[in-house]
């Protein structure tokens, strides 16, 4: 499969194609819930989204959350800089999301995501609309941005490649922040080798943002995988049963498999979600409704008054962690919680490096297939968090992992997703484009196709 990128510019387009495109946009818009913001775009360039945490210069930027609304940033993200600067691109719309990034099914939010194959179902959140755009349209990218599995969970539910660079290979500059130390940019797009476009676009450091590295990326292509047993095992047993099928398609193929065990896996959900929520609590202190946030413009209330009534525009997952994550960093538990957290990621980390250092970590993405809407609306906090075990550990480790459909049942795809050691980003998309050679991928629509 080549890049899709490179053929939209070998095309000549009808001089109605942008109308045409951004008419059907709106009309679907409405059912999907994709975009925040649609935008009309240029007479010129590639389809691009962009997810609606990351800032765009005079496009409205909220997050998904009401606190946010009629926030308009006069400046572009590096991300956006970058990709603009190559007059490449035209950018269609913000996409939808869980609010500030909290939730893995895209319904935190005040319109519901849905995903196209199924309306019925969810998404995959956070990146949901960025998702849902790219399973929509034949010729597009989303910037996206994950922070424990919010590229790789919706591109799995949506049957699209999802990337995820290593931690500081793209800045984060212009990002309206979850948890700093997790937060990652990336891109949502129908090929491994447009992925590898944006890629080569936007890395690099950036003096605005002191994570960013200039380190160099590397395209190890291994032919060892390993499979961690106590991550297989808390997949649904369907998706198990045709994950080792298409292990088995991959021996064929000539790559070897290696089953490992490795307990300390199971401690990742709690330390990732101890670390986000207390970074995510400190993140959100800001919105007071004076300098950032909703504002009230009635300030004859005290000051407790205008504070908490500003943030009751926050939603119920918001509060859930500003509530959390302050305990979590108060003086009485930060030895208990936070700072084992870290010292568990450290341990991960290490571990993981030698595990990678000749191999890919091979899983399903998600270990469940996209439930319906009204069951996502059933399970508890806990449920939701736990979806995210396949997802977390690279995330939370700072690797670099894609995700890309590699069958389908029922018209739903069955994702896997790929996991590199640091600074391996372009051997985990060059992985994914090997296998694209010998699997051609299914969309329900193909809006914009020429």
């Amino acid at each position: 499969m080549s890049s899709y990128i490179e053929e939209f510019e070998s095309k000549v387009k009808p001089k109605d194609y942008y109308d045409r495109l951004y008419d059907e946009l709106v009309r679907l818009n409405p059912r999907l819930n994709a975009f925040n913001a649609l935008i009309k775009p240029d007479k010129n360039g590639i389809p691009l989204s962009v997810k609606d945490n990351i800032c765009v210069k005079g496009i409205e930027a909220t997050a998904s959350s009401k606190i946010l609304k009629g926030y308009i940033p006069p400046f572009n993200a590096t991300v956006v800089e970058r990709v603009l600067k190559t007059k490449r691109f035209s950018i269609i719309g913000k996409t939808n999301m869980d609010e500030f990034g909290f939730g893995s099914f895209g319904i935190n939010c005040e319109k519901p995501a849905k995903n196209p194959l199924d309306e019925e179902r969810v998404a995959g959140g956070s990146s949901s609309g960025a998702a849902i755009a790219t399973a929509l349209l034949k010729y597009h990218v989303a910037i996206a941005e994950s922070t424990g599995g919010s590229i790789s969970a919706p591109a799995a539910f949506c049957g699209v490649v999802g990337f995820t660079p290593t931690y500081s290979v793209i800045s984060r500059y212009g990002l309206i922040d979850y948890a700093n130390s997790l937060d990652k940019i990336g891109f949502m797009a129908r090929s491994a080798d447009d992925i590898r476009v944006m890629l080569d676009i936007t890395k690099g450091k950036d003096n605005r943002d002191s994570t960013s590295t200039d380190s160099k990326i590397v395209g190890l292509h291994h032919k060892k995988l390993v499979i961690i047993d106590e991550l297989i095992d808390k997949v649904d047993e369907k998706i198990r049963s045709q994950f080792f099928e298409f292990v088995e398609k991959l021996k064929n193929l000539g790559y070897t498999v290696k089953n490992i065990n490795l307990n300390e896996i199971d401690l990742s959900i709690p330390a990732y979600y101890l670390i986000a929520m207390a970074e995510a609590s400190t993140n959100l202190a800001k919105f007071t409704g004076f300098k950032y946030g909703f504002k009230l413009n009635d300030f004859s209330k005290n000051y407790n008054e205008f504070f908490a009534e500003a943030r009751e525009e926050f939603g119920t997952e918001a509060k859930r962690r500003v509530i959390l994550g302050t305990f979590i960093r108060s003086a009485s538990v930060k030895d208990k919680y936070y700072s084992k957290s870290l010292i568990i990621r450290k341990e991960l980390i290490d571990k993981l490096s030698k595990v990678l250092k000749d191999a890919f970590l091979i899983s399903p993405t998600m270990p469940i297939m996209p439930p319906k809407i009204s069951e996502a609306n059933s399970m508890s906090p806990v449920q939701n968090y736990a979806t995210d075990i396949l997802t977390i550990p690279p995330n939370l480790c700072g690797l670099p992992h894609i995700s890309f459909p590699y069958s389908y049942s029922n018209g739903l795809p069955l994702s896997a997703q790929i996991v590199g050691s640091q600074f391996n980003d372009y051997g985990v998309i060059s992985f994914v484009s090997e296998w694209e050679k010998n699997f051609e991928y299914k969309f329900k629509y193909n809006i914009g196709e020429i």
